[in-house]
């Protein structure tokens, strides 16, 4: 009786399955299996599979799936256990989508278990187009959601994946995106450790993340697709990653075209696979095989990624028995269920910001309304819905239309767009502001007008999308483009009352409508249910919860050089100036109130653990959710650090009245600083703990008109390195 070869024994381990596999293999076979779009090997039982796939909030580009709001909006949700269940649903619409095409032999892009997300670069500045891919622009909060991302999308089975998560873009890589495939990210080592770096971490040591995309960009002059210090020093020896490193799509290319690190095509592909990048997104690892046969790569390095390849193949079961496999049974039905779409409608809801709410405004009571204005190029939008990397949506409800359906025979609805979304008219024959007189009329005859402006993603996003209007996708400014502000303005004269939904994957300088217009929303792209959502925000029928993941700041002139790395003057963590609207901040229709329930330590041995209880009251009339925030700073540092840093959070589920106690704990790496060499120092003196509905600053308080508890404790004992 023949025996099972290794690679097909189900009893041993994957690794010990991989090595036996590769073995097999030829030199020519080894390198098929390092692009991105592999190829089969029938005599081994390999087939085809493609290893590009997305997943950045839905689904996408393999036809009909749940849509959920873009990742800077879920971000806005600062709810870590809502993500983990988007991922989850994600997962299982994967699972259901590849199994229901593997069956009928369809193999192709986007048909896969390798999804490359989630996208934790740090937002660092507004201008970038691609920031609305990001969980925003702090590392502790990035970190959580990437860590909870990846956990919902690889699942808990103690054997097999459910997918494989990826992630992106490591590191020090966001913007400029016109520049990317040349340009040199300079940063200095405690802005790489402290800022850069540590949500990366977080997804390889906590999140056990299956895959890292390396960046376009080079690092202190390393390309990161081949980067010996991002790479193998960090990546693998200090963090210990067991996964498979794969470029971002033709990046290795840029080694010989646009970095200049490399002379040709061959000398790339040795250059990024000797440097630890397992898998080419791309066709450069073509001359893999030449370059084997000319010396300048080995095949014990060529055995260790494909191995890595193999491994993660393995672990999504693509080499076993189906019926062991528990994820692969999922039936396609669960694409696309109501049950799914209800969950995105639920994200949609959570995602959405108040800004600005004066003399209860919001919500709006539709039984005594009778005539309603929607309008602006956002309101009947589908683009400003669905934001990048999208899938499709089965249904789309827009602005218009979630308010049409919200208010179905009590009120008409006029609709009228007033102007494009960025162009000064919709066609050469066009006089410019020739819709504004429609907008005008629409808004005389409504009781309310609801203000829908902002971009969408073909006017801020990657560098080869088709609309370069801004850039590449970057911002030059932060104002609301082409006619909109005028539009504003002019809606505004007539004397109704007016309310802004602002969809945008950024922040954007809102100065004249936060002086003027009594009620904001920051809707973000809010997903394929978004138009539902945000008019049961309008309506009250939710009550809104969000809070920035990012800071709105007044002007770019307040920031720094756009091409500048370095952290000074940028997000709350090291901006000096007066901001807009605080990275934390959110109202909602409720108000809460924090009381201390006992008093915390006065003082704790370096390497210790603090922990801080308090109650969480629901001192309003609505039932509504808090998102608890807590921030640390080490009052006696030694060196320039942060001013404050999230590093706490916890969303807090209240009926009106109700109240809750729960407890925050600070671990040492939280009170840790980071020194100018990069290494994580935790050193002994006064710290202050900051706990609350935002952060402790002048302009949240102002907003608020909440003050935040305040925590002093002293660390004692001999300052210390924390490698962990």
């Amino acid at each position: 009786m023949e025996q099972v070869p290794a690679y097909k024994n189900e009893h041993l381990s994957f690794e010990e399955r991989a090595k036996d596999l590769v073995s097999r293999m030829t030199i020519r076979e080894k390198a098929s299996q390092m692009i991105h779009k592999s190829c089969a090997i029938p005599r081994l039982g390999i087939p085809s599979y493609n290893w590009w796939n997305e997943s950045l909030h839905g689904v996408a580009r393999a036809g009909v799936s749940t849509m959920f709001p873009q990742a800077i909006g879920m971000a806005a949700t600062f709810d870590d256990q809502l993500i983990n269940k988007v991922a989850d649903v994600i997962a299982t619409e994967g699972r259901a989508k590849h199994h229901e095409f593997a069956r009928k032999n369809d193999r192709g892009i986007y048909k896969g278990l390798t999804f490359w997300a989630p996208n934790i670069n740090i937002f660092r500045d507004p201008r970038w187009g691609r920031g609305h891919e990001t969980y925003g622009e702090d590392p502790y909060l990035t970190g959580r959601l990437g860590v909870a991302y990846i956990k919902g999308l690889q699942g808990d089975d103690p054997k097999y994946m459910k997918a494989a998560a990826c992630a992106k873009h490591y590191a020090v890589h966001s913007g400029p995106e016109d520049e990317r495939h040349s340009f040199n990210a300079e940063v200095n080592m405690k802005d790489l450790y402290e800022t850069y770096l540590p949500a990366f971490r977080d997804c390889v040591k906590e999140g056990q993340v299956e895959s890292i995309m390396g960046a376009y960009n080079r690092v202190n002059g390393e390309p990161c697709c081949g980067s010996q210090t991002l790479l193998e020093q960090i990546l693998r020896k200090d963090w210990g990653f067991q996964g498979h490193v794969v470029s971002d799509c033709w990046a290795i290319v840029d080694f010989h075209e646009s970095h200049g690190v490399t002379s040709s095509k061959l000398e790339s592909a040795a250059y990024a696979l000797n440097n630890g990048c397992d898998l080419n997104c791309g066709s450069m690892y073509k001359y893999l095989v030449e370059a084997y046969e000319e010396g300048k790569i080995t095949e014990e390095t060529i055995d260790k990624a494909v191995t890595r390849l193999m491994m993660t193949r393995m672990k999504l079961g693509m080499f076993d028995d189906q019926e062991k496999v528990p994820y692969a049974s999922i039936p396609y039905e669960v694409n696309d269920s109501p049950e799914h779409n209800q969950v995105a409608l639920e994200v949609s809801k959570k995602s959405l910001v108040l800004l600005k709410n004066s003399n209860q405004t919001l919500p709006l009571n539709k039984e005594k309304m009778k005539n309603i204005a929607v309008i602006g190029p956002n309101a009947d939008s589908r683009a400003a819905l669905v934001g990048n990397y999208e899938g499709t949506a089965s249904e789309y409800v827009t602005v218009l239309e979630g308010i049409r359906e919200a208010t179905k025979g009590k009120a008409r609805v006029y609709y009228a767009e007033g102007c494009e979304l960025y162009n000064k008219k919709k066609s050469a024959l066009d006089q410019p502001k020739d819709r504004f007189v429609e907008a005008i009329s629409a808004a005389e005859r409504s009781d309310v007008v609801v203000m829908c402006l902002g971009l969408d993603a073909t006017i801020e996003g990657e560098e080869m999308h088709e609309s370069n209007t801004f850039g590449s996708g970057d911002k030059q400014n932060l104002d609301l483009p082409g006619l909109q502000q005028e539009l504003l303005e002019a809606v505004y004269a007539t004397g109704k009352p007016v309310i802004l939904v602002h969809l945008s994957g950024s922040a954007m300088a809102l100065n004249w409508a936060d002086q003027h217009i009594p009620a904001i929303i920051q809707a973000w792209y809010p997903g394929a249910q978004g138009g539902r959502a945000i008019a049961s925000v309008l309506f009250g029928e939710h009550n809104p919860s969000g809070k920035l993941p990012v800071t709105f700041y007044k002007s770019t002139e307040d920031l720094p050089d756009f091409r500048d790395y370095s952290m000074k003057n940028r997000t709350y963590r090291y901006f000096k100036n007066d901001t807009l609207y605080p990275f934390g901040y959110g109202l909602s229709y409720t108000s809460f109130s924090y009381e201390k329930t006992s008093e915390s330590k006065a003082s704790i041995i370096a390497g210790e653990s603090i922990s801080f209880t308090l109650k969480v009251k629901n001192t309003g009339e609505k039932d509504g959710e808090e998102v608890v925030q807590m921030y640390v700073k080490d009052v006696e540092a030694s060196i320039d650090i942060p001013i404050r840093q999230l590093k706490g959070f916890k969303k807090v589920i209240l009926a009106a009245g109700e109240e809750k106690e729960i407890t925050l704990t600070l671990d040492p790496r939280d009170m840790a600083l980071i020194n100018d060499e990069g290494k994580r120092i935790l050193e002994p003196g006064k710290f202050e703990v900051y706990i609350g509905g935002s952060q402790p600053d002048q302009r949240s308080l102002e907003l608020t008109g909440m003050d935040v508890l305040t925590y002093v404790f002293e660390v004692t004992g001999q300052a210390k390195e924390l490698t962990y």
